[in-house]
């Protein structure tokens, strides 16, 4: 083998070599591919969930009840049904023992007439006292007085019940041909424009909940969601459920009564950074933080969640506002890594 061609070979192997021995000098900077997010300050809006019936407010429902002791002639309405103002509820006719009393009445008034005039005589003549007189007259005007309460109650004839005002008719007890006592519950009536969502929520967090607060009410089943707003929180819980009751008052003709409902109740709201829930990383300590991008440089921070709702969570710490935060590829990284970004377009800040 001639002298030649073994030292181009040699030549061939050194010049082989230097990439390699070159590349073993040169430090190689370890990268993370990542996505990021710009970071926001804005605010999440805590919220207490209720769930409750649709029904009529306490100045807004009326018991209509029977005045005396009377018979059920016509019921004029349906449960259910809405009335106006002065329609015909139920048509009352005196009972057997009602019509005795207003014939007693009517028979006492013409016995104190009587003796009023032949006391006014006696008098005239000095037969009687000015007290008898006096006397003779209270009875008089006792019997008047009783009469006409009978008449008012309806004891002296046919008497119509009707509506105090536009409602709904929310129960119906009375039916034809029945006898009914003094104050017996005929029917229910609840006012159409006072509607109310009455709930109840456990005693920890009735705490949180005041009157003025904001409830968006959903129908169970439904899609479609209203505003309403707290009238009442009760202050000590029902002894058959212990929940504290709510009241949340409702918007005319959105809803019937009876129907239930969810409320969400914004209690509060809490301002901060607002950040995904992949963003937030736990160290071995047990601290929490997030990585930033500087300049594609991962920055570790220190932060504090304050608050948080579904997959998002308010933070507060040292943050950099210009520096977008990372997301996927985070729990890679560490202090100083470079950075590389799975979606190249511009991420604004930090870039």
């Amino acid at each position: 083998m001639s002298r030649r061609p073994i030292a181009r070979a040699a030549c061939l192997g050194l010049f082989g070599a230097l990439p390699l021995a070159y590349a073993a000098r040169v430090p190689v900077t370890p990268s993370v591919l990542v996505t990021l997010a710009p970071l926001k300050e804005g605010a999440l809006r805590h919220h207490v969930i209720a769930y409750g019936t649709v029904g009529p407010s306490s100045t807004g429902r009326k018991t209509i009840m029977a005045p005396v002791s009377a018979v059920v002639g016509k019921v004029y309405v349906r449960l259910g049904e809405a009335v106006s103002r002065g329609a015909p509820l139920v048509r009352l006719m005196p009972s057997p023992q009602t019509a005795a009393a207003y014939a007693q009445a009517q028979s006492a008034l013409a016995v104190a007439r009587h003796l009023l005039a032949s006391t006014r005589k006696l008098v005239a003549e000095r037969l009687a006292t000015a007290q008898q007189l006096a006397d003779a007259e209270k009875s008089m005007t006792d019997a008047r007085a009783q009469l006409l309460a009978f008449r008012s109650l309806g004891a002296s004839g046919s008497n119509v019940v009707r509506a105090p005002f536009s409602a709904i008719v929310t129960m119906l007890t009375a039916s034809p041909g029945a006898i009914v006592t003094p104050g017996s519950p005929l029917l229910d009536l609840a006012a159409p424009r006072g509607l109310v969502l009455t709930a109840g929520v456990v005693p920890v967090q009735a705490g949180e909940i005041n009157a003025g607060d904001k409830a968006r009410v959903t129908l169970i089943g439904g899609h479609r969601s209203v505003v309403g707003r707290v009238v009442l929180r009760g202050e000590v819980a029902l002894s058959g459920s212990g929940l504290v009751p709510i009241e949340i008052a409702l918007p005319p003709g959105q809803f019937m009564p009876g129907e239930l409902a969810e409320a969400a109740i914004t209690t509060r709201e809490v301002r901060g950074y607002v950040v995904p829930h992949d963003a937030i990383l736990v160290n071995s300590s047990g601290a929490t933080y997030v990585v930033q991008a500087v300049d594609q440089i991962a920055h570790e921070v220190r932060v504090r969640i304050i608050d948080s709702l579904g997959d998002r969570n308010v933070i507060t710490g040292p943050l950099i506002a210009r520096a977008p935060l990372v997301l996927t590829g985070n729990h890679q990284l560490s202090n100083g890594m470079r950075v590389r970004l799975a979606d190249p377009r511009p991420h604004g800040a930090g870039r």
